[in-house]
């Protein structure tokens, strides 16, 4: 069951970093803080790259587990599939009004809104999957399945560390925007950069 560890892991991640841009936004709202723009960029890249095209295919991949099984919980498997797959343009909305807001402080608003309606999204998301989902797939998964989705989760993750600099290495970018997040959510505030 390393699966479910990795993909609660994960979603833990994606939660911290929606509550970071939210805190942001609104310390931000009120005068509290400048706006870095590069961490800002650089924690939207880190939703596209990390959650919209790695942690979704292990979930896609998990998911296929359970329909086989059963079709209990098809309906919300489908829904699941079909956010999954309006990835591309959830997260183009949000890069247009982050860009909007680089090129134009005046965009602040443009990009709040944006940003606050990913979240919100991301959140209703996140429960489907823990609350109706993951319960199913705890029940309804064999030794062997566990066995065999453990053995792609973690052959993924290896392939994927970014350890030998052929990918991203998110554990560290991780760390990097959390080191540049204003307390308390973060550590700092310090500047990011590249």
């Amino acid at each position: 069951m390393k699966a479910l560890r990795i993909i609660s892991d994960e979603h833990q991640s994606l939660a911290g970093i929606l509550h970071a841009v939210r805190f942001m936004l609104k310390e931000i709202s009120a005068g509290h803080l400048v706006p870095d723009l590069k961490l800002f960029q650089a924690m939207v890249h880190y939703l596209d790259a990390y959650a919209e095209k790695r942690h979704h295919p292990k979930e896609d991949r998990l998911f296929t587990y359970l329909a086989k099984r059963t079709t209990e919980g098809a309906e919300a498997l489908a829904k699941l599939a079909m956010q999954h797959a309006a990835a591309p343009q959830r997260i183009a909305h949000l890069e247009k009004a982050l860009a909007n807001f680089v090129a134009n402080p005046a965009c602040f608003d443009e990009l709040s809104k944006a940003f606050n309606s990913y979240a919100d999204f991301y959140r209703g998301h996140m429960m489907l999957e823990e609350e109706v989902v993951l319960p199913l797939i705890r029940r309804h998964l064999t030794e062997q399945d566990w066995a065999d989705v453990d053995q792609e989760f973690l052959a993924e993750m290896d392939a994927k560390s970014g350890k030998d600099g052929s990918s991203e290495n998110f554990a560290a970018m991780f760390t990097r925007l959390v080191e540049c997040a204003p307390a308390p959510i973060g550590y700092g505030p310090r500047p990011y950069t590249d």
